[in-house]
């Protein structure tokens, strides 16, 4: 595994520069901490030579980690190649997109969970899906998180079959970002962020945090940890967000309770409305990136989703159409969710394979693929790149 370390030593490299710089990390998660401080990487063109280098002589999923650090790192140098390649590279899927019709069927369905809340569809339709799922004191948040984790804990187990141990740490932010909550960490440590501003606390979303950034990804994450220590590994035990396992990690966290808690009717109701919107954040992403004035992807995105502010419109199309690392790795999310929601709705033996196979390596969407070969196409089957009229 020698070319693999030396990928590992160059990424820890490229994250100690950017990091240095004011930048974002490079590394999202250790999978394996540990060892002396690196030394920073002296430029970004330095650490793209020697990527390159090493992609001339890696092959599986060393090779897959390559281009996407390759395609990323030019990103950052000032590329701009066309959001197809530039996805395909990093997150490992297509942006074929999903038909007008698919993406009314799954407003369709959001809408009818929402009625069956009492709650209808216009301007006033999350907020009143907050009221719902119980408002929550920003105060009483990181209690309620893990409460909700605990009692959520063994069913998660279950399905993954991971015995790994996993310690949480909650910590509030105030950034100007578009996240609500972020975690990272190393090894068994795991550190999740809730960002004030972003973010509104109920009870039943609680559990969605719960399942989707501790159980999701910490757990998972930690779960990789003990097989890399256990095992020597094929693939570079770093995770990122510009990289190919990043459909698996956004795409499970966001469907854990179609899997888990199917009869839990707001929450039901919080998923399907999310995956629907996935899909139409996935419509503007494709747009602004084909050249769709803003102003006509805002007034989509504001008739579509019609509960969504100004100041959310503005940055998600900034995200999608300027900001390397999010250009690449906002797709993961309607990608992944979309595959997700319908492995959760065929249920049966493949699902629990896949649950299982989920916690034991950072699968790339051409591993889910495999897994199950009669599922829908990830990053949709096709549509036009242009918007429904």
């Amino acid at each position: 595994m020698r070319l693999r370390d030396e990928t590992e030593r160059v990424l820890r490299a490229w994250n100690a520069h950017e990091v240095n710089r004011g930048g974002s990390p490079i590394i999202d998660f250790d999978c394996r901490p540990g060892g002396p401080e690196p030394e920073p990487a002296p430029d970004r063109l330095a650490v793209h030579r020697r990527l390159a280098e090493l992609r001339a002589d890696a092959a599986g999923p060393v090779a897959a980690r390559l281009d996407a650090d390759l395609a990323y790192l030019g990103a950052l140098l000032g590329e701009r190649p066309p959001l197809g390649d530039y996805v395909r590279r990093t997150q490992g899927c297509g942006t074929a997109g999903w038909p007008e019709e698919y993406v009314a069927e799954r407003r369709d369905r959001a809408r009818a969970a929402l009625s069956g809340l009492g709650i209808g569809w216009g301007p006033g339709a999350n907020a009143e899906l907050r009221e719902v799922e119980g408002r929550l004191d920003v105060r009483d948040a990181p209690d309620a998180i893990r409460q909700a984790a605990a009692e959520l804990e063994p069913a998660v187990r279950e399905a993954t079959g991971t015995t790994t141990g996993y310690t949480l740490t909650i910590e509030t932010a105030e950034v100007d970002a578009y996240w609500a909550y972020w975690l990272d960490g190393a090894g068994h440590d795991v550190r999740l962020r809730l960002n004030l501003p972003n973010v509104e606390f109920t009870e039943s979303g609680a559990r969605q945090f719960a399942l989707h950034e501790v159980l999701g990804h910490g757990l998972q994450s930690a779960s990789f940890t003990e097989r890399a220590a256990a095992e020597d590994v094929p693939w570079v035990r770093l995770l990122s967000v510009h990289a190919p396992h990043q459909v698996l990690l956004e795409g499970l966290a966001q469907a854990w309770p179609l899997f888990l808690l199917p009869d839990d009717a707001v929450l039901a109701a919080r998923v399907r409305l999310g995956h629907y919107v996935q899909l139409v954040l996935a419509q503007v992403h494709r747009a602004i990136n084909d050249g769709t004035p803003a102003a006509e992807c805002a007034a989509h995105l504001r008739a579509a989703v019609p509960w969504m502010a100004d100041k959310t419109v503005a940055g998600y199309l900034a995200d999608r159409g300027t900001s390397p690392v999010h250009r690449s790795y906002m797709w993961a999310y309607p990608a992944g969710m979309d595959w997700f929601a319908a492995l959760a709705e065929a249920g049966g033996e493949t699902a629990r394979t896949v649950l299982r196979a989920a916690y034991r390596a950072p699968l790339t969407p051409s591993d889910l693929a495999a897994l199950w070969p009669d599922g829908p196409a990830i990053g949709g089957p096709g549509a036009p790149a242009a918007l429904p009229r």
